[in-house]
This record gives structure tokens, sequence and C-alpha cells, in this order.
């Protein structure tokens, strides 16, 4: 060992290193281990003596990065640190006595003496295999639980937890869409549950993947419907055309294709002020909107022909082409005291 770097690792360091519970090490200029503390051992199952002369590359740690790179040969933290003069933080892993590689966090110094010339390298690396671990689930919670509840939802709690705050309720001005199955009571009755299930499953990743595209939310699945909210009335017109003109069709194919029955549906959609927030019990809550703007959606929609849409005068005030659409008929909706004008767009037939 380097005499000067032999006066650096006094006892009193060495006892000192050994109580840190991350493992150290220290490497004189040529990279060779002389020094290697209780931590280091414990993490990595090499002894002191087993390690105390060599370098990591001889079969010692070999370190690789997140690609499975080998570190030890052309892209050494030690190396970068010893050479720049400089810290280096890093991710890596190094390989176990035991034979498997494991996640650290390491921090590489360089060593300077009295005259700030560098003798060696110092790293301090952590295990973080927990914290690994921990991150993984939560990515795949995050990934899962958009499956369960609305973008909107997601990002709203995601918010109220981040700056520690509360998911608040707001008057906007947004598009309800809503789509339902024609028929399904029936269908239900003459097909065997699974069969139902199966249906129900493609029809709602359809609407779901076409809504979405359009920069749509889906606000719920409620029996065979599915309730969106669009920021923007046209997107949420250009999605109820690609449905009905290419989603469903295609849907029906390959229902047909596994034995399963055709679907038609039909769909109402609906613009104006509503309000959109945390709805519920301090128990259980449900982010939604809510409103006469949500309840007129869901009539024009039960009163759309099957395999068209409609949408309200609100809507057509809203979108690009209202040319695109005609008057149809006005409907007698249930708590309203005069007609509401009900719109279908021309190029659909029934």
């Amino acid at each position: 060992m380097d005499s000067e770097l032999k006066a650096f690792l006094t006892p009193e360091t060495r006892m000192l290193l050994d109580f840190i519970f991350d493992g150290v090490y220290i490497v004189d200029t040529k990279r060779e281990i002389v020094f290697w503390n209780k931590g280091a051992e414990k993490l990595t199952g090499y002894s002191s003596a087993d390690v105390t002369g060599k370098r990591c590359r001889d079969n010692v740690l070999n370190h690789i990065d997140g690609n499975g790179e080998l570190m030890c040969v052309r892209d050494c933290p030690l190396v970068k640190a010893v050479e720049s003069g400089q810290f280096v933080s890093e991710k890596v892993y190094p390989l176990h006595k035991s034979g498997h590689r494991f996640p650290v966090s390491t921090h590489v110094g360089p060593i300077r003496n009295t005259a700030g010339k560098i003798i060696g390298g110092i790293e301090v690396f952590r295990d973080i295999s927990a914290e690994e671990k921990l991150h993984t689930q939560e990515r795949k919670f995050r990934k899962l639980i958009k499956q369960y509840v609305s973008q909107t939802t997601y990002n709203s709690v995601l918010t109220a937890v981040t700056q520690d705050g509360a998911v608040t309720a707001g008057l906007k001005d947004l598009t309800v869409f809503f789509m339902d199955i024609v028929g399904f009571t029936t269908l239900s009755e003459i097909h065997p549950p699974e069969k139902i299930v199966e249906v129900l499953n493609s029809f709602f990743s359809l609407s779901s993947y076409i809504i979405r595209q359009h920069t749509g939310d889906i606000d719920k699945f409620v029996g065979d419907c599915a309730m969106a909210v669009f920021i923007d009335a046209q997107d949420a017109v250009n999605a109820a055309k690609e449905v009905i003109c290419q989603g469903l069709p295609g849907l029906n194919k390959a229902l047909n294709a596994k034995g399963l029955p055709e679907i038609t549906v039909r769909i109402g959609i609906n613009s104006g002020k509503l309000v959109q927030g945390d709805i519920g019990s301090a128990e259980r809550k449900d982010m939604t909107v809510i409103g006469d703007v949500v309840n007129t959606a869901s009539r024009v929609e039960k009163e759309a022909f099957p395999g068209t849409f409609m949408i309200t005068e609100s809507t057509l005030a809203r979108i690009d082409k209202p040319q695109e659409f005609e008057f149809v008929k006005e409907l007698l909706l249930k708590g309203k005291t005069t007609p509401y004008p009900a719109l279908q767009i021309k190029i659909l037939t029934v």
C-alpha cells in the first residue's frame, strides 16, 4: 500500500468507517482495494481478506450499469473520480459473492494528500433493492389504478397528495358523452353470462380506446353504459363518429368470429357548465360531474336512434361543422317545461 494512503487509513479511520452501515471501500491509484469495511462485507458477502489487493474486475464486484454493460473495463466510476478529481454518483449493479446482482446507489470520490495530490479513491454504496422494489410496485399500481378511475380523478388525487391539499369541486364548461348498448337486457337473457361479460369487455375496451384517442376522460362504466367527459365538444363528436362508423363495425366482425352476439349502440352528447369535483362521504368519494348538463346528456342518449348519436344545440354551438347536423325532433325531457331540440348528424343512418 502506498505510504501516504497507509497514513490516511489510521486505526481510528478504519474503526470509524467500520461503524458505517453502508458499504465503503478504498482503492489506490492502481484501483487495488486497500480497505473494505464491515458494511461492504455484509452487503456483498465478500470478506476483507477476499478482496484486499484485488480490483473490482478481478471477479469481485464486476459492476454493470442499467443496460448490462460491464463498467469495470471502460466506464468505472472510480476511474472517473480519480482522473477527474470530482465526485461521481451512479446507480450500478455489483455482483454478490453468491452470484446474484443487486442495485446500489454509489458515491465515489478522490482521496487527496495534504498537498492536494490524488492518492486513491473511495466508494460508498448502499443497497437500494427495497427502494427499487417499492418504485416498481408504485409504477405498477399507478398503471393499474388508472384502469379503475378516470384520468381526472387520478390527476386530482395525485395533486392533492403531493401538495398536501384536498380535491375540490368547481364549475366547468365541459361536454358529456353517454353511450350504451341497445337491447342489452334482452342480450343478457338469451346468452350465457360469460359471453355477455366478454361482449361487455370488448365494448368497453373499444370505447375506452376511442374516447382516449380523442382526449376524452372516461368518468365511469355503469352496466352497459359508458360515460365520458370532454373539454372540447368537437372531440366528443369525433369520438362518436369513430365509434359508429368505424369502431362498431370492426367490433361486430370480431364478435361474430368468436361466435358472440353483435351489438348496436346509441350515443347522446350535451355541453355546458357543470360541477366537477369530489362527491361523496368522508369514507368513500367519487370524482365525477353532476348537474343538469349531465342529466340531459343521459336523456338525449336514451332518445337517440339505434346505431346513431344525437347532440344538443349547446353542443352544436361549440363544434366546427354544425352544418353536418340536422334537426331530428323535439324531446320533452323529464323535468323540462319546454321541448328540447335534438340534432343528428346527416351522414349517419339507422
